[in-house]
């Protein structure tokens, strides 16, 4: 079983460099305590071409992916440090569209990244929820974005994160289709095996403590099962609210 971890920014507080969420953005003291935690219990970071290789002499028994989605500076200036210092790898999928701007990763960034041995990965080019999109648009955002990401690194990217989680077959069709081998989602859950279909993926929150993250990188417990029937519900909401409502609700609630 391989969990696949998802992060955005790391900040202290809304001062901090970078785009603060006060969802998603987690303290890089905790951050920190969730690394060593992998480690001491086994875990091996891998990149995702690692996650589902057949075991054999010297793989990495137990296995995580530690992902970052959007592209924010904390990303290089706190997650990159953490990483390199336990030995760890991760999946960065960025926004190419935020590469340059207030407080996001800059190309020069995003290059550095790729070189320290990291995944570099596409998560749209505007953020869009691809789902929303016509097929001409939904092409351009798969494409662009993966080919602006391979002019700064040099290299091929292959892996695809959902902006929003929004989508669904017809995304995963024609991301397959362009050369996407990897597809990450963000449904809760841990993925016993890769089948061509949607990464499921554990959202690590602010408020996590590391209890609750450790329950989670297990899968243990009821707490897990509730984060899949939240998703459930909140997937009904935003059925009957469409998706810019539902985020014009989420911006009144924080």
């Amino acid at each position: 079983m391989v969990p696949v971890l998802m992060y955005h920014g790391l900040h202290d507080s809304p001062r901090s460099a970078g785009r603060f969420d006060p969802v998603y953005s987690v303290t890089p003291a905790a951050f920190a305590r969730q690394l060593d935690w992998l480690d001491a219990n086994g875990y091996t970071a891998v990149r995702l071409e690692q996650a589902f290789d057949d075991a054999g002499p010297g793989s990495p028994g137990r296995r995580v992916v530690i992902s970052f989605d959007d592209g924010d500076v904390s990303n290089i200036e706190v997650a990159l440090p953490m990483l390199r210092e336990r030995g760890m790898h991760a999946e960065f999928f960025i926004t190419t569209g935020f590469i340059d701007q207030p407080g996001m990763l800059s190309a020069a960034d995003v290059r550095a990244l790729a070189e320290a041995g990291m995944g570099i990965g596409s998560h749209g080019t505007t953020h869009a929820f691809l789902e929303d999109l016509d097929e001409p648009r939904l092409l351009a955002e798969l494409q662009d974005s993966r080919q602006r990401l391979e002019s700064i690194t040099a290299r091929p990217v292959s892996a695809l994160a959902l902006p929003g989680g929004r989508g669904g077959d017809r995304e995963r069709r024609l991301a397959l289709a362009l050369g996407y081998r990897h597809l990450l989602g963000s449904v809760p859950g841990i993925n016993r095996k890769r089948e061509g279909g949607w990464l499921e993926r554990i959202a690590v929150t602010r408020d996590l403590d590391l209890t609750g993250f450790s329950r989670r990188v297990a899968w243990r417990g009821m707490r897990p099962r509730l984060l899949q029937v939240r998703h459930q519900a909140l997937g009904v909401t935003k059925r009957v609210l469409g998706n810019a409502g539902y985020e014009r609700l989420r911006e009144r609630l924080l």
